[in-house]
């Protein structure tokens, strides 16, 4: 086996995660630091092709080539956002006119020098100041030693202000602290950056090109590098295939349940949004508009309210966006990568600030360990819109589960008022859409056969959040 440790002698991590730290908007730090940046250090370390010195760049080549590995970090770090501030300018002459001479600012004691202004981004702050990789393939020992050799000059991941000592073995480690370990999962909620086999090469091109451009060149040129996978946090178990969420978001403010309706429609203008600047136009599965399938196999846009605990008020703290299981791997890594750059919901007398879940504990209603768990008795948090106007019965209630995606249902109740604490009861004039019909709506209750893993939305506003459900036992639902 492979484990390698870095040690961060500061304590401190900082690197750009997604090229978004020049704009000053970062607000949370790459976390875990990724095998990808880990490979581009050891490469960096002896070079590549005529610049090796002291090995041979086989070992970077099997490197490339590894699995995904398990990574030991800490899993709710302290993201701390940097001020900016203004350094010396590269430039030594600017011509002004005399009328905006005072509009330049120029740098204290350097006269003739612009002033140019450093975003630097977040630094990250773990309670342990250790990363630990670890792969279960074989390492042959002249690639260990190797590998040793490059990573006895790696001086720092990341920037140069977060130094680390690297040490590689062929065991595990002594001791692995942290203990909680982030794991390669095709479910996960976490997307973490990892090298493949070719990315030497094109890294190499990539080198040649900036020999011959200089800084016009760009790396976001080369999109072939970023790979990812994805992995589950160490408080998050994994979901089962019945479609998946690919972005959990975090509320910078709480918002009252009862603005359901207005949070999900911002959510869902935001990620169409951003989803046409990036990508174009939004498949009909995210809107509806022309939709050519079953029609409740659409994109839902999930508010995540606090509910289930004693002192719950049933207020929103998160988002979540989930697409059905037909959706393609390419129209979900763009759903995930437009839900991910939301970065402010605004309208409807609401503006609050949205960031990325980035594995914090609290609160606990934002975290996807509240929602994708496994239960037998799932429970509404915001009320069930009727898809029919029938009685609701046993049967009728199979229905909705089968255009869920889910197995029928063995038992149910159901009541006007909420049946969990902090549950959000809802007037006719927050449930229906203005103009449109009004259709009933009603709190359930519903027990299956077996487990069942979240997130379950039931009824016909599924995709505005009305219906999400919340696993629970018969002592978390009110009894009244």
């Amino acid at each position: 086996m492979l484990s390698i440790t870095v040690e961060l002698l500061h304590r401190t991590f900082r690197a750009d995660p997604d090229g978004s730290a020049h704009t000053g908007r970062l607000d949370k730090g790459e976390w875990p630091p990724s095998p990808s940046r880990l490979y581009s250090a050891l490469i960096a370390a002896d070079g590549t092709r005529d610049r090796l010195r002291f090995t041979t760049g086989r070992e970077l080549e099997w490197f490339e080539r590894l699995p995904p590995p398990l990574i030991h970090a800490d899993s709710a770090p302290w993201h701390q956002p940097l001020q900016s501030r203004f350094v010396v300018g590269a430039r030594r002459r600017f011509a002004v006119s005399n009328s905006k001479k005072k509009d330049v600012l120029t740098h204290l004691e350097y006269v003739g020098r612009r002033g140019t202004e450093v975003r630097p981004g977040v630094r990250v702050s773990p309670r342990y100041p250790k990363v630990v990789y670890i792969w279960g393939t074989p390492c042959p020992s002249e690639v260990l030693d190797a590998l040793r050799l490059r990573a006895a000059r790696v001086g720092y991941l990341g920037t140069a202000d977060s130094p680390v000592r690297v040490r590689v073995q062929g065991a595990m480690p002594e001791s692995l602290e942290p203990a909680e370990a982030f794991q390669p999962d095709p479910e996960g909620s976490v997307y973490v950056r990892v090298p493949q086999a070719g990315d030497l090469n094109v890294l190499d091109s990539i080198y040649d090109a900036w020999l011959e451009r200089g800084i016009s060149l760009a790396r976001a040129q080369y999109p072939s590098l970023l790979h990812e996978a994805r992995y589950r946090f160490p408080v998050a178990p994994p979901s089962e295939d019945r479609g998946r969420v690919v972005a959990w978001l975090r509320l910078g403010t709480s918002i009252s349940g009862r603005r359901v309706a207005a949070v999900t429609s911002l959510f869902k203008k935001a990620v169409l949004s951003k989803y046409q600047r990036h990508y174009g136009e939004p498949p009909a599965v995210f809107h509806g508009h022309g939709f050519k399938g079953r029609g409740y196999e659409l994109v839902r846009f999930l508010a995540l309210p606090d509910v289930g605990a004693r002192w719950s008020r049933g207020r929103i703290h998160g988002l979540a966006l989930w697409v059905p299981p037909d959706c393609d791997s390419v129209v979900r890594n763009r759903a995930r990568q437009a839900a991910r750059i939301v970065r402010r919901l605004v309208g409807h007398g609401l503006d609050t600030p949205v960031t990325p879940y980035g594995g914090e504990r609290h609160p606990i209603a934002a975290t996807p360990s509240r929602w994708i768990g496994r239960s037998r008795s799932w429970v509404t948090v915001f009320p069930a819109v009727h898809e029919r106007r029938v009685a609701l019965n046993l049967a009728e209630l199979a229905r909705w589960c089968k255009h869920a995606g889910l197995p029928a249902p063995v038992a149910f109740r159901s009541t006007r008022a909420p049946l969990i604490r902090g549950g959000v009861d809802l007037a006719p004039v927050e449930v229906n859409r203005p103009g449109r019909p009004g259709r009933p709506y009603s709190h359930v209750q519903i027990w299956f056969a077996e487990e069942v893993a979240g997130p379950v939305v039931v009824g016909s506003a599924r995709q505005r959040s009305l219906g999400l459900c919340l696993g629970c036992d018969h002592r978390e639902a009110s009894n009244d």
